[in-house]
């Protein structure tokens, strides 16, 4: 199996910063695309950043210039630096990584349990 660990999460002011960090463990082969969701209260998980293997990263329209993805392929992390942060912002957060674990033809899709960032105004 494929491990996430997600930590960072908690309790902030607009305005201010959070880093989420998420670490995969296990018998991994190799890992592909990892992105982080979220899911505010009585509303729909949304895909907030992507990264791919090769580094390039796209945005949510509504964190773009707020928010900073970035991976070390060495660790098996992906981070999400979250700046400005916005009341609009408080949701729980998932990391999601695409891995292909150590004897597997196919790759698969592996989610972390979730972080709660909740931002005050």
């Amino acid at each position: 199996q494929v491990q996430l660990v997600e930590s960072g999460g908690g309790l902030v002011q607009t305005g201010g910063s959070l880093r989420l960090s998420c670490a995969a463990s296990g018998s991994i082969a190799s890992i592909g695309t990892m992105a982080w969701h979220r899911r505010a209260p009585e509303k729909q998980r949304e895909l907030v950043a992507v990264i791919t293997s090769g580094g390039s990263t796209t945005y949510a329209d509504s964190v773009k210039g707020r928010f900073t993805i970035s991976r070390d392929n060495a660790k098996n992390t992906v981070a999400l630096e979250m700046n400005s942060l916005k009341p609009e912002d408080t949701a729980v957060y998932y990391c999601k990584v695409n891995a292909r674990r150590s004897g597997d033809i196919y790759s698969y899709d592996y989610w972390g349990q979730g972080t709660q960032v909740t931002v005050s105004s």
